[in-house]
């Protein structure tokens, strides 16, 4: 019988390294900083927390969606359905993200939309942690689970922050896009500025090929 994650033990989830308890500290993360903007509200410390709510979800769904769910649909019998509602949930946030970021702060318009996000957000973890992750503890052991844990870290690190339409959901094609986005988003944020010039065009095309080349690479090698 499958048992949510959120009640597990660190242990029962394969250790602070597996991908389940990886997955299960962003999510609470997500939870407290979606509480923090609701709390603050318009201003600069709501606006704070939303920025980090953004920057969390979209490395996490990134990492979740060229890791996590190509596993879940080579090991769970039924991971292809399970993996394509998360995916639409994804494709949901995003778009509603995207309207976020050119409306106005305070506007009714985008604390409409904020709002939607939040829950949507909040609906998508309760399906990983209730539905889709349990199946993937029942399908993969242990080691399996950590490695998939390391793999899935090492893409958050280095994923896009920011919505982008462009970006398909799965591989090889959101790493193809994801890589030069992800530069972009990257200084962005270093920036602390929001910068209206698409990415595509503050890169060397060179670079973006490559770029994208050793990500293509490396997702490779993990099938």
């Amino acid at each position: 019988m499958t048992r949510t994650i959120a009640e597990q033990t660190e242990e029962q989830l394969g250790g602070p390294d597996g991908i389940l308890a990886r997955q299960r500290r962003d999510h609470r993360e997500m939870t407290r900083l979606m509480d923090r903007y609701r709390e603050a509200g318009p201003g600069d410390d709501g606006e704070r927390a939303l920025k980090d709510v953004v920057q969390l979800v979209f490395s996490h769904a990134f990492a979740e969606e060229s890791v996590l769910w190509p596993a879940v649909r080579r090991s769970v019998p039924d991971g292809e359905e399970l993996t394509s509602r998360v995916e639409e949930e994804h494709q949901q946030i995003n778009d509603l993200f995207t309207d976020i970021e050119r409306l106005a702060p305070g506007s009714p318009e985008r604390e409409d939309r904020i709002a939607r996000a939040f829950a949507l957000i909040e609906q998508d973890i309760r399906d990983e942690e209730d539905l889709l992750l349990p199946r993937l503890q029942e399908a993969v052991d242990t080691p399996r689970q950590r490695r998939l844990g390391t793999a899935w870290e090492a893409v958050r690190k280095t994923a896009p922050t920011h919505p982008h339409p462009v970006v398909p959901r799965r591989p090889p094609g959101n790493a193809i896009a994801g890589v030069p986005l992800s530069v972009y988003d990257r200084a962005r944020d270093a920036l602390g500025r929001v910068n209206s010039t698409p990415a595509w065009r503050t890169l060397t095309v060179p670079g973006a090929l490559l770029a994208a080349a050793v990500l293509v690479g490396a997702w490779r090698r993990r099938r």
